[in-house]
Formats: C-alpha cells, structure tokens, sequence
C-alpha cells in the first residue's frame, strides 16, 4: 500500500497534463477570426516568444554557474549530496517550462477569444477560461509530476537503499536534496515575475501617456507604436510570470510541509512517511478536483455575471478539496498522538491536521474575498478613487495609496488568526500543511488568474482590428473581471507565502541547530531591521526599473509620432518591433539587481553573522514582505479599475463622466502609478519571501551550530553534573545525578 500512493502521486500529475494537451486541443480547432486579427496575433506571438527566448539565454547562464555552485557544496557537509545540483536544474527547467506552456496557450488563446466575442459573452468566456485552465493544469500537472518523481527517487536513493531511518538524517538528506528542485523554480519564478513585470509595464505606461493621454487615442489603438509591446507584456508578465510564480509557490509549500513532517514519529501504515506523503497527495488530489471543477465555469446568457460563474468553479474546488481531505487523511495519519519535536512540542491528532486544513482554505478563500472587494468596479473602494479623481491627478493619487494603506487591515487579522489557528490545531505542522491545503486548488485559482491576460488581449485584437462596438464591449466586461481576479490571485498568492515562510523558517531552524531567534540580542535585531528594509529596496529597485523603460519607450513613441507621417490618418504602420526591443532588452537589463539581492542577501547575513542573525532577516523579509505585497497589489488594482469605470461612465457629484474627461485623464495617472505596483513589484514579494527562506534552508547545514539536523552540539565545557545522596541509618538509600547543559 505504501508504494501504491507513493506512485499514486505523480500518476495524477500526469493525468493532469494529460486533460491540458485535450483543453489545449480544444482552444486551438476554435476559429482564430480573419487574415487581419491573425496577424495582429501573430505579432504578439512572435514578440512573446522572442523575449522568453532571450530571457532564457540569460538564465541558461545563471543556472549552469549556480548548479555547479550547489554541486560543490553539497559534498562539504554530511547530509547534502553533489545531487542538489541535479534537482535544481530539473526545478529550473520545468519552471521556465511552466512558464512557457501559459504563454504558448495565450497567444492562441487571445485572437479565438476576439472571434467568440463576435458572437456572444458566454462564447468568448468560454474560449478564455478554457485557455487559463490550460495554463493552471499545466502548471499544476508539472509541479505534483516533478515533486512526485523525484520524491520517490531521492526517498529509494538516500533513505531506502541505506536502511536508514526515516525520521533521520537518511529522510533529512533526501529532502535536501529535494529542497534543490524549490531553489529552481523559485529562482526563475523571480526573474520571470521581475523581467516580465518591468517589460509588460514600461510597454503599458508608454503606451497610456503618449496615445490616450497625450495623442487621445484609445488604448490599443493600432496606431500607437507600443501597443503590440502592450500586448506582448500582458503574456511575458501576466502569463508566463504569474505561470512560473505559482509552480514556484505550489513547489515550496509541499517541500515546508515534507520537511516538517520528517520530524513527526507516525506509527502508520506507510512505513512512517505518512506526515511527509501527506501533503503531496493532498496536492494531487486539488490538482484532480480543480479540473473537475472548471467544467463548472459556465454562463447561459450575456447578462450573467462572469464573476459569479468564476466564483462558483473556485467554490466548487475548495469544497470538494476539504470533503476529501478529511477521509485522506483519516485514512493516512494513525490514531492517537502526534507530536513535532520542536515548536512547543505541541501534541495533536489526525483530525488536529484537518483542521488546519480547513482553516488554510478558508484563509485563501477569506484573502480572495477581501482582495475582490477592494479591486471590483462598483464597491466602495474603487468607487472612492473615482470621485476623488474629479479633483485632479495628486487627489487620485492620494486616495489610492491610502486605499491600499488601509486594505493591509483585514487580510493581516486573517493571516494572523489562520496561523494562530492552525498551530494550535497541528503546531507547526499544521501551519505548514494549512498552506498546502490553501495550495491544493492552485490549478483552478491559476486558471481563474490566466483568463484575465487573455481577456486583456482579446480586447486589444478587437481594438486594433476595428471590429464593432459590441465586441469591444464583451472583451472589456472579462477585461475588467480578470482585473479583479489578477488581484485576488496575488492576494491569494501572498497568504500562502506567509504561511509557507512560516513553515520553512520553523525547518530552517532545525536545519541550523538552533532552538530561538532572540530579538533581545543586538545583532538578531539588527538582521530584523535589515530583513524589513529588503522588500523596500526590492520595490524601489522594481519600480525604478519600469520607470527608466517607460521613459525610453515615452521617447520612442513620440518619435514614431513626430517621424513617421500618416500614422495618424491610418496610412503609415507603426514601427512596432522597435518599442517591442526596448522592452526586452530594458527587462532583461533591469531584472538582474532584484534577483541578485533575493538570492545573496541570505547567504551574505548567514555566513558573516550566523544562523541567529539569518533567522531575524528572514522574519523581517517575510513581515515588511507580506505587507508591501497586500499594499501594492491592492493599490494597483483598484487605480486599474477606477480608471475602467469611466469606460461606461460614472456619476460623480450628480454629473456623468466619460472617458477624455478632466476625471478620467486623472484616473489615467493613478493607473500608471499602479502599474507598477500590482505587476512589477507587488507580485514579486512572494517569490522573494520564499526564495529568500529556501536559499536559508539549503545553506543551513553550512551554517549550522549543530549537526545540522536539529540536533546541537554539546561541548565538555557546557556540561556539569551534581549529585544528591541520601543517608539512613548511616546507610546510602537514595542517589540523585543532574546534569545541567549550559546551551
């Protein structure tokens, strides 16, 4: 039975890659419209992949120089192995892949959708959110495949074969060694998410302040030379970012939960690993419930809401994922006590873990809500950016930062209670495996992500093509609800980050041989300090970036304007591939800081002040992290669909406003001062609190104050032993020995 569910685990990724290839197939025999919008799609494509191409190169580097890195090192210490390089290239590589395979269905996707739009609301969802699930099964598929695999490899390599014990240095090596697969995805996640980030939002900024604001024309006008660059970002950034992201994400919130749960004695009937199997079968079983799921994303007529439909599939997902769960895992965790060592030692039952399961699904769905209702046109945030756009560009401004300022509250008092809540349900443990129960329908919240992008080009194809107003108008009804979704999908995101930090700090600690991080020491406070100031720098770093692109793109546009005569009056085509290279090359160039800071902040803190110090960065990180991420992602969304109302008009002081007014041109600014914000640098805070805690994970055992497995080192210095003898009648009748350990 044991090896039945071990190969259990990846058989079920491989069925899910096996319905993507059929959705796929599905999206690809719809019609793609007339030789026009072919072409239009065809530049996107072509601009798409010319960057995941060139962005690959660059990665090619980094991933050959730090598998040689991680190959050296994992021979210096005793429970590593040269092997991690291996598993790192592997979670590279299927990471860019992951990345790939949401772009890829994309830029098929986006003209079909154009098409179906010509015919009906219900057509173009359906053609949309099919090509999103493609995308979120495929990520979904690739991430419990890969986990699965190579699980059962490095469990027969390292524990199997050398009759070790699984609850010892054999499984601690083995999930090393695994932790390499993590290090990869999260590594290209970051600059995917980065890259992709500064090229869609210098595309998109450019594009807003010279063609709506400066030349007057629509958005996606064909005439403005950056909006085929625009159209190429929403998939580099928006597709093949967020793609790679949550494989990275999903990836990391099994490997916390697996190493964790190699702490755990279970008396089970899967020879022990059942506290580390666990939460790979949960993932599997999501994956399978996800697709189950998105046949239920449906609308009969044009006046249904879109959102309702959407909300009904990632409901259906999450209710079937938690009535599972609780035979899984009746039937997997024995009866009786369970107790991690460390953490409080707090004992727990099965039934403990379920409900830290449930209460991980509530919290991803509480942190969707809550983001929905402070990004969705007609609620009362959006609704107080736009009446403070009709007094000017600083007041719109002003409205938005302290919307997302104030949108921190309630997701902070959620994830404060969801982690309070699962460690008494399951200790740390029950944190950790919250975050997979939170993770396990990440197929379908991908999914319901991917369709935005889709959406967003289907609108610019329409835009571009001339086609009729209705069309236009059925795009920009799922334009504007994948502006939300893109928001709930962060928000979602960053709750998990939270909660994954959480789990692989608590194995970090264990890993370094230490029992505390104790901020009453100097120097553990001042790696606090440093660990909160890192996200600043990150964003600033992030933002600055899209702004020197932006400027450059500014330039360009305004040239072409300038230069070329007839654009204007339709005669002459823009030079589109000129804004479409500098936002490759300003992307490729700008991504390089960001990432280098994730991934060298920690092992510079680590080596030069110790694992302690390592420990206090990593809460600062996580902390300042989860914060800036809610803040900026919030922010953006909402200034995004504040500016989206004017489209349809909206009273303000009893007046109606349209699209060219003085109102709507301020809620242009705030939507370019959020670009950034919510795809740029927001959406980046959860990759970097997880790179930056696996890196701390993997360097560990070379930093340690122990063995590196939990264990610390007593020296002779550090032990005295007294003893108490007591006398009767002149005989020795009792002798008490205490040995007190100064550690």
């Amino acid at each position: 039975m044991e090896q039945a569910i071990v190969y259990l685990v990846p058989a079920m990724g491989i069925i899910g890659l096996i319905v993507m290839a059929i959705k796929s197939a599905w999206v690809v025999k719809q019609d793609p419209g007339d030789a026009n919008m072919v072409e239009l799609a065809g530049h996107i494509a072509k601009g798409a992949m010319a960057f995941l191409k060139a962005e690959w190169k660059i990665l090619f580097y980094f991933v050959v120089i730090a598998g040689i890195i991680l190959a050296w090192s994992g021979t210096l210490v005793p429970n590593s192995s040269w092997i991690i390089a291996v598993s790192f290239v592997i979670g590279a590589v299927l990471s860019a892949f992951a990345g790939y395979l949401g772009m890829n269905i994309a830029t098929k996707a986006n003209v079909r959708t154009t098409q179906a739009a010509k015919t009906s609301l219900k057509k173009a969802l359906d053609v949309s959110f099919t090509g999103g699930s493609v995308m979120g099964i495929g990520v979904a598929g690739l991430a419990v495949l890969g986990m699965g695999s190579l699980f059962i490899v490095f469990y027969n390599m390292f524990v199997v074969s050398t009759g070790g014990d699984v609850n010892g240095a054999a499984m601690a090596t083995a999930l090393e060694v695994l932790a390499g697969f993590s290090l990869g995805a999260e590594s290209i996640a970051l600059f995917a998410r980065v890259g992709g980030g500064i090229y869609t939002k210098a595309a998109d900024v450019g594009a807003d302040l010279v063609g709506k604001v400066e030349a007057g024309i629509p958005e996606d006008d064909v005439r403005n030379p950056a909006t085929i660059a625009d159209n190429v970002g929403d998939n580099v950034g928006d597709v093949a970012g967020m793609g790679a992201d949550l494989f990275g994400s999903y990836v990391a919130t099994i490997l916390a939960s697996m190493v964790l749960g190699r702490e755990i004695v279970s008396n089970d009937n899967f020879g022990g690993i059942a506290p580390v199997l666990l939460p790979l079968v949960i993932a599997g079983m999501g994956l399978l419930f996800s697709i189950i799921s998105t046949f239920f994303v449906k609308i009969s007529k044009d006046t249904d809401s879109v959102q309702g439909a959407l909300n009904k599939g990632n409901w259906i997902s999450i209710l079937l994922t938690v009535s599972a769960s609780y035979f899984l895992i009746d039937y997997m965790l024995p009866a009786g006590e369970l107790v991690l060592s460390r953490g409080g030692s707090i004992a727990f039952t099965k039934m403990g873990v379920f409900g830290a399961v449930v209460i991980g699904l509530i919290v991803g769905a509480l942190m969707s809500a809550i983001t929905e209702y402070y990004t969705s046109m007609g609620k009362r945030p959006v609704n107080s950016i736009i009446k403070q756009s009709s007094t000017g560009h600083a007041t719109n401004i002003i409205g938005g930062l302290s919307l997302g300022m104030e949108s921190t509250v309630a997701p902070i008092l959620v994830l404060a209670a969801g982690i309070y809540g699962s460690f008494l349900s399951a200790g740390l443990y029950g944190v950790a495996i919250a975050a997979a129960g939170m993770m396990a329908t990440t197929a379908m919240q991908l999914a319901i992500d991917a369709f935005g992008p889709i959406a967003d080009n289907a609108g610019g194809i329409a835009e571009m093509s001339g086609l009729p107003k209705e069309v236009r108008e059925r795009t920009d009804i799922l334009d504007a609800v994948g502006n939300t979704t893109a928001a709930t999908g962060k928000g979602f995101a960053i709750a998990s980050a939270a909660l994954t930090a959480l789990a692989l700090f608590a194995a970090y600690v264990g890993m370094a041989g230490i029992d505390s991080i104790d901020i009453y020491k100097a120097d553990v406070l001042s790696g606090l300090f440093v660990g909160a100031m890192i996200p600043f720098i990150f964003s600033s770093l992030a933002i600055a970036a899209v702004g020197r692109a932006a400027m450059d793109m500014v330039n360009e546009v305004r040239r072409q304007f300038r230069e070329i005569p007839g654009i204007m009056e339709y005669k002459a085509k823009p030079e589109y591939e000129k804004c479409v290279e500098i936002s490759t090359k300003a992307s490729l160039r700008e991504m390089v800081a960001p990432g280098a800071i994730a991934l060298l902040s920690p092992i510079i803190v680590g080596f030069a002040f110790g694992p302690e110090v390592l420990g206090g960065m990593l809460a600062g990180i996580t902390v300042s992290g989860v914060l800036m991420g809610i803040f900026q992602n919030n922010a953006g969304g909402a200034w995004d669909n504040a500016k989206k109302s004017f489209e349809k008009g909206v009273m303000i002081n009893g007046k109606m406003e349209y699209k060219g007014s003085d109102a709507h041109k301020a809620s242009v600014t705030g939507d370019t001062v959020g670009d950034p914000f919510k795809d740029t640098s927001g959406p980046s805070m959860n990759i970097l609190i997880k790179l930056t805690s696996i890196v701390a994970l993997i360097i560990a055992p070379h930093i340690s104050e122990g063995d590196g497995h939990g264990h610390v080192q007593i020296k002779a210095e550090d032990i005295k032993v007294t003893q108490e003898i007591t006398h009767e009648d002149g005989k020795e009748i009792e002798k008490i020995v205490t040995v007190t350990i100064n550690k």
